[in-house]
């Protein structure tokens, strides 16, 4: 049973957003009564985010659509500083021109998934750089700092963690708490928010905002995370062989994000349908409830329907086309075909070296091993792999690909 009452906190504990909270039920009941400010925090280290960065969007996008306000809070300050959070190492320091260039390009991403403007619930950009730029710091020191305990700023992961594997942490990421809870507490007093939302390796930080905002204002702030994405096989979300997902498709296509998405563990569908597509939730319980060669047809609504959000129908149902293409009749004509018999399976080794695609097993062996195979566009992993009758599409076709130009069709016999 659903514990809350608004609409907000409702849809984010029915597809699975919620990890921790400050104060639910206060949360809750301020949700019912009126529009709730909330803001995420992204530093501009890239010029794009990443599928990483795609829950805490989501948040935002289910937050705004329950009648909510957005605020995206573009850390040209704190890009300056580094997050020490979850890494072993010193950020690398970018200059002000590359940061500005950085937050330009990422502003366009969030055109897709929040609509921005001055009315109620229309999202808002705002830039750290334009309070953290000014603080004096003997100033800053005595109002600010003295509400955060070094004791308490040791036991925070993001600390802890990097001092346990012996790696240095600079004086200046020790303040990046202190930055990102004075941001908090800004953006109360400029914009009303009582709500900062984020990923769950941000709990401490997030807590140390809220309590800042008690003691400095007097204000009731809130902090709510979500859970950090892993896969069923416990491999991080976003990350491949070939580097992150990019939400920019000048560092991604479409079609690859398309891909990325239809590569998806059979057991991650229903999970994934529910944080990344808007589709109901009577419908995505049919979905995930499919099994063998059908559940292919739920990894491509995925697909497109993730794609639709970050990049347009348009370029969704361009990425549809085009995989489409591989197992249409004009194209398939003219790639070697590898009989399977109803109800058998096949060695991947086999089938590579009978198409043609390796001149040996010992070859086939070796592009298994360097992740060059991929089986309806997933990297066969293991060198005893095979291809059964589940892996087949509702036509009884699969595709055998080797690299980027060399493919095979695996076709009922």
């Amino acid at each position: 049973m659903n514990p809350f009452q608004s609409d907000f906190l409702r849809t984010l504990q029915e597809r699975g957003f919620i990890h921790q909270q400050t104060d639910a039920a206060a949360l809750d009941a301020a949700a019912r009564r009126g529009v709730v400010t909330a803001y995420v925090g992204y530093d501009a280290t890239a010029d794009s985010l990443h599928v990483g960065n795609l829950v805490s969007i989501m948040l935002l996008r289910h937050l705004q659509r329950t009648g909510h306000r957005p605020i995206v809070l573009m850390g040209g300050g704190t890009t300056k500083v580094g997050d020490p959070s979850g890494r072993d190492e010193t950020r690398q320091l970018l200059s002000e021109s590359q940061i500005e260039a950085n937050i330009a390009s990422i502003r366009q991403i969030f055109e897709h998934y929040l609509e921005f403007g001055s009315g109620s619930s229309d999202a808002i950009v705002v830039n750290n750089d334009d309070w953290l730029g000014k603080l004096e710091y003997i100033p800053f020191l005595r109002d600010i700092g003295r509400h955060f305990t070094i004791n308490r700023m040791l036991t925070m992961d993001s600390v802890r963690l990097r001092l346990e594997r012996e790696q240095p942490l600079t004086f200046l990421e020790f303040n990046y708490m202190i930055l990102q809870g004075y941001d908090f507490m800004e953006l109360n007093k400029r914009h009303g928010c009582i709500l900062q939302m984020g990923g769950s390796d941000q709990w401490g930080n997030i807590v140390q905002g809220v309590e800042l905002g008690r003691r400095v204002r007097d204000a009731e702030l809130f902090g709510l995370t979500c859970p950090l994405i892993t896969t069923s096989s416990g491999a991080k979300m976003g990350k491949t062989a070939s580097g992150a997902v990019w939400l920019n498709p000048k560092r991604l296509s479409p079609y690859d994000y398309w891909q990325f998405w239809r590569n998806t563990e059979d057991a991650d569908v229903g999970r994934f349908l529910r944080m990344f597509t808007e589709l109901p939730l009577e419908e995505i319980a049919r979905l995930e409830a499919l099994r063998d060669a059908d559940i292919n047809e739920a990894k491509k609504i995925l697909a497109s329907e993730a794609t639709r959000l970050c990049h347009g129908a348009e370029a969704a149902a361009a990425a549809l086309a085009t995989a489409s293409r591989a197992f249409s009749g004009a194209t398939a004509e003219g790639l070697p075909t590898f009989p399977l018999k109803a109800g058998s399976a096949a060695p991947v080794i086999e089938i590579v070296v009978a198409l043609g695609l390796a001149s040996s097993r010992s070859e086939a062996r070796r592009l298994i091993e360097q992740g060059g195979v991929r089986l309806n566009d997933a990297v066969v992993h293991s060198v005893t792999a095979s291809v059964a009758e589940s892996d087949l599409d509702s036509a009884g076709a699969a595709r055998l690909s080797v690299g980027k130009k060399r493919h095979g069709i695996v076709r009922r016999a």
